[in-house]
């Protein structure tokens, strides 16, 4: 969801969509989504069915290595920190790379991922929106779903990716062919390593963390703690601890809602995020600075914390906003 008042106090804009005041995230038509769902059965199937005959201790350790570049680097600090949230800054040049690691893990192009990513924000902190994104089915059946159908709304909002996005010949390259990148990976695996690499490197990562991407949405807006909540939103956010280390900390969901364009999601103690500790290795490098954490964030309405212990980690203008909100419905 765009950070209100962004345009006013001169913040960045979150979120990529226009035309909110005519859009409506309830009445729509769910499609099947051919390519991605041929694409993410036929990664599943491969996997399960290569995945056990080419098994080894390399294998395996080139799906985790793999498997962890491209989430950490790639999607969790390059597609939604940087891309969509904007919440550091760092060269061209390493966005592009942090970008492209980002599209290697399988699911989809940089500006399919901010218009998927901002559509579902946006729909799900309305007071209503459409069955599909309610995460309201049983597991396997969200999965379902999740992962070969798309929703059609009959007012969906306009989108606008923003200059250095949307106009940039590299990433509608990415967006257009991101399964051809796929190619680079299979060859390089199989010189260095054979089948068994390109087979765990390749089919049986693609399924893994699509797989684990909507796992984790699922979770994170059904169950788990919270330390904050977001006003009048259908779909509220949790943190699935359980899941920090695989997801890199996305799985701090709650954290996420409550100040979407922080680098830093694990905001209190013992939450483990390693998408954040990768910024920060970035920046000792000098390669990251403007790092944006609630604590240097303009106040953000529309916001209520949940815990003692939830507004450690605001800002003092987030604190005296909310001092205001709660005196406002006192009175």
């Amino acid at each position: 969801m765009s950070e209100a008042g962004g345009a006013a106090s001169g913040a960045f804009k979150v979120n990529s969509l226009t035309g909110l005041d005519r859009a409506d995230a309830v009445d729509g038509r769910v499609v099947w989504d051919a390519p991605r769902s041929i694409w993410n059965i036929a990664m599943l199937a491969a996997a399960i069915v290569l995945g056990p005959i080419t098994f080894s201790g390399s294998a395996l350790a080139v799906f985790l290595l793999t498997s962890a570049v491209t989430l950490c680097a790639g999607h969790s600090v390059g597609f939604h920190r940087r891309l969509i949230h904007r919440s550091f800054d760092c060269p061209k040049w390493l966005e592009r790379v942090l970008i492209w690691l980002g599209t290697a893990v399988g699911m989809g192009g940089p500006i399919w991922t901010i218009r998927l990513h901002d559509s579902r924000d946006w729909a799900q902190r309305q007071p209503d929106c459409h069955w599909f994104l309610r995460h309201a089915k049983p597991l396997l059946l969200d999965g379902f779903y999740y992962l070969n159908f798309r929703l059609i709304l009959d007012r969906p909002p306009g989108f606008d990716p923003g200059p250095g996005i949307g106009d940039d010949r590299f990433y509608r390259f990415l967006d257009r062919y991101w399964m051809v990148q796929q190619l680079p990976i299979v060859l390089a695996l199989y010189w260095l390593g054979g089948w068994s690499w390109v087979v765990w490197g390749v089919p049986v990562r693609v399924a893994a963390c699509t797989t684990m991407h909507w796992f984790i949405s699922y979770f994170a807006h059904t169950r788990g703690s919270q330390d904050w909540s977001v006003d009048g939103a259908v779909i509220q956010a949790y943190n699935v601890p359980i899941m920090a280390i695989p997801t890199m900390g996305e799985s701090w969901h709650s954290n996420h809602h409550a100040f979407p364009s922080s680098a830093r999601h694990g905001l209190y103690p013992g939450q483990i995020d390693l998408g954040y500790r990768f910024i920060q290795l970035l920046a000792l490098a000098g390669l990251a600075s403007n790092i944006k954490l609630p604590a240097n964030l303009p106040a953000r309405p529309g916001i209520s914390p949940l815990t003692p212990r939830a507004l450690s980690v605001a800002s003092d203008a987030q604190a005296t906003a909310l001092a205001r909100k709660h005196d406002h419905v006192s009175s």
